[in-house]
């Protein structure tokens, strides 16, 4: 299997899922330029520093809520829809697995009792913020 996982319709990138098993060197993301999020992964062997730095304002406003989740412990099913909500593809996730969520709309059905950590652009505007279909 190719890491990471495109799941895409028609040329465009609904999610990008990274297993846990990934490996590489250095950092490498995964993203195309017009995302809001950045999906990397960083290998650094034993030693290596990264010099003190920050990051640099943003180019401009979000338009499109971009979410990560990564699975700390557990696992889950991740049922993945486009804009009409046709369903595209389930994926099972595991601890240590990662999931962008680019577009579209999403189902989760915890498998197993599970920790997920979510990143999203925020903020968390409440229950309101989410559109049930």
């Amino acid at each position: 299997m190719k890491n990471p996982v495109e799941i895409a319709k028609d040329g465009t990138i609904y999610a990008i899922l990274v297993r846990a098993e990934s490996a590489g060197r250095g950092p490498r993301f995964f993203t195309p330029d017009d995302f809001s999020q950045q999906l990397g992964l960083l290998v650094h062997p034993k030693g290596r520093t990264v010099e003190r730095h920050r990051h640099k304002a943003g180019k401009g406003p979000v338009v499109r809520t971009q979410e990560v989740l990564v699975v700390l412990d557990g696992k889950m099913r991740l049922d993945l829809f486009d804009e009409s909500g046709t369903k595209l593809k389930a994926v099972i996730l595991k601890a240590g697995d990662s999931i962008l969520l680019a577009r579209g709309g999403h189902k989760a059905t915890f498998l197993t009792d599970s920790r997920i950590l979510a990143v999203k652009q925020g903020p968390f505007a409440g229950p309101g913020e989410k559109e049930f279909y």
